[in-house]
């Protein structure tokens, strides 16, 4: 025992006496330090980050929003938790935020301004997606590690001030880069400067038709200038998307909508409402539907009549079957044409009504999937078959997440020439911003050359499925003029903005934090479905903190859905 006492004495005096200096000479195999950084691999991980994002923000401000339906409560207060977002939170705090500050410091001690300035672009997005569901969350303080263990929330104003600083500072980046290295891996540009420079600018009017309710005179300033200076996203090359491929394994690139409902489970409820705005709710002079000519890409179905099932499929709350004289009179209220249980009397649009929380029935391979956009699912030719076949049908997932695209920047344009008189004609942009949409959703056609390709009877006679159900030019320009006539016939700001937005609300399809700002923002469309209950509470303003946030961080408190967002002036909501 003495012995060993006597060696560990030695030890320690050999270690005293030497391991400052050990310490200078060995590097600690796990750590990495950021002159052995790859930098191209940490781009990528950055890209793949805010792919993830996009994922996790898609189903809950949808289903706010009416794209998709919410089924997981009866009322607003338990339609979301503390643990919603918890995987956001941790995405942005522990993975992007850190990933995003040491790229740009390698960045900056390499003289890589491109990576520096697309970063922060990156950065600035994701700081407004944080402000527009919580409100005032940690910047300033946060991702400072040990030194800052609880830090303090910054005001959402604040944090979009910062954010429009960092983009400024991007576009100063990039717009003094030529010839500059670029990515080797650039999943939304290629690597093109002027593209993201386009997205910057971009996010800038965003940012400032999101907040014209609280700084009108400023965000008229700014959005004149950003026309002035030309450089927005106006054509599909500049999209700000992230694009999926068609791979099921090693590794699965697919779209993880497709994912969700092509395989072997039921996808989705996908929301009646939103599905008639586009099947039924606009009439002709005859009172006929004008059919969106987008229905086919947006939704898949997968059977022929939805109003001609077994009892057992519906799940209709206040009837067995979806008997349109069972609708409730709050639905009434709003619209004596509102939907009941299905989208559409006759045709094959399964979905669920807004907070139907009932059980799920054996409807999975009956209920309405994602179609070909944005998911890479399958247009809808009516062949009107179950598709949970191992992911073999369609595009096999080749879709994108629409984040920023040319058809969003001309509606948003539309609102600020509206509202607020900027140097822009509304009408013109809402013609423009619906042809994008048009072109953009239609041009997805490429994806799937088997199925277009294809044939199909019909009264006997063989016909191409491109001649038989691809919207023709005629048919999106008669919508289009429809949609024109209508926004001409509306007397008055209010009326022509309810038509403006509901061709944006369209047009969002796949971006549900979008259509959510847009809703708190505008309150239009004027007639968005009720939930399924009268009584169905308040409804969420913003998000509750992560619980991971709160629990964690004693400078947190947690928060109340009612509790709006800086930008959001309180317009009625339901």
């Amino acid at each position: 025992m003495k012995n060993i006492y006597k060696i560990f004495v030695l030890g320690l005096f050999i270690c005293f006496s030497a391991c400052d200096e050990l310490d200078e000479n060995l590097s600690d195999p796990v750590a990495v330090s950021p002159e052995s950084v790859d930098i191209n691999s940490l781009y990528n991980m950055i890209q793949l980050n805010v792919e993830q994002l996009q994922s996790d923000v898609w189903w809950h401000p949808a289903s706010m929003s009416r794209m998709v339906a919410n089924t997981s409560s009866f009322a607003y207060l338990d339609a979301s938790s503390a643990s919603t977002f918890s995987g956001v939170w941790q995405d942005i705090y522990e993975g992007l935020w850190p990933d995003i500050d040491l790229l740009v410091e390698i960045s900056q001690e390499r003289g890589l301004p491109v990576y520096e300035g697309t970063a922060k672009i990156l950065k600035a997005y994701t700081m407004f997606v944080l402000v527009d569901l919580f409100g005032d969350v940690p910047y300033t303080e946060a991702t400072q590690g040990v030194d800052v263990i609880s830090p303090n929330p910054d005001s959402g104003s604040e944090i979009y001030t910062a954010a429009n600083a960092l983009l400024d500072e991007a576009i100063g980046l990039l717009a003094a880069a030529d010839g500059a290295a670029t990515p080797t891996y650039d999943n939304f540009y290629g690597g093109d400067v002027d593209s993201w420079i386009a997205l910057a600018n971009t996010l800038k009017l965003k940012s400032a038709v999101t907040t014209r309710l609280v700084n009108a005179d400023a965000s008229k300033t700014t959005i004149n200038s950003l026309i002035a200076g030309g450089e927005l996203i106006d054509t599909q090359a500049e999209d700000f998307q992230f694009s999926y491929g068609s791979t099921r394994e090693n590794p699965n690139s697919r779209h993880p909508l497709y994912n969700g409902g092509y395989e072997t489970s039921s996808g989705d409820y996908m929301s009646n409402y939103y599905m008639w705005l586009l099947r039924g709710e606009k009439l002709d002079g005859d009172g006929n539907p004008v059919v969106d000519p987008r229905i086919r890409y947006y939704f898949y179905r997968q059977i022929e009549n939805a109003s001609e099932q077994d009892v057992t499929v519906y799940s209709c709350h206040f009837s067995s079957y979806p008997d349109q004289d069972s609708k409730p009179d709050h639905y009434i209220d709003v619209d004596p044409r509102m939907p009941y249980c299905i989208a559409f009397v006759g045709d094959g649009y399964l979905g669920r009504d807004h907070l139907n929380s009932e059980g799920i029935p054996p409807d999975g391979e009956l209920r309405t999937l994602y179609g070909l956009y944005p998911a890479g699912g399958l247009f809808d030719e009516n062949s009107f078959t179950s598709q949970q076949n191992s992911g073999t049908s369609g595009a096999k997932g080749q879709g994108i997440w629409p984040i920023m695209l040319a058809s969003y920047a001309d509606f948003l344009r539309a609102e600020a020439a509206l509202t607020l008189g900027t140097n822009d004609d509304a009408r013109a942009l809402l013609e423009s911003g619906m042809q994008k949409s048009f072109d953009k959703v239609m041009g997805f056609s490429a994806y799937d050359a088997t199925t277009f390709s294809g044939t199909v009877t019909i009264r006997g006679e063989e016909v191409s499925i491109e001649d038989a159900y691809v919207p023709t030019d005629d048919d999106v320009a008669e919508y289009i003029a429809y949609v024109l006539e209508q926004y001409d016939a509306a007397s008055g700001t209010d009326a022509k903005l309810d038509v403006l937005m509901k061709e944006y609300y369209i047009a969002l399809w796949g971006n549900g934090l979008e259509a959510y700002n847009m809703y708190r923002r505008t309150g239009k469309p004027s007639n968005m479905a009720p939930a399924l209950e009268a009584g169905a509470g308040d409804f969420i303003r913003s998000y509750f903190y992560p619980s991971v946030n709160v629990d964690r961080n004693a400078n947190m408190v947690q928060k109340s859905i009612t509790d709006a967002v800086f930008w959001d002036n309180g317009v009625d909501l339901y």
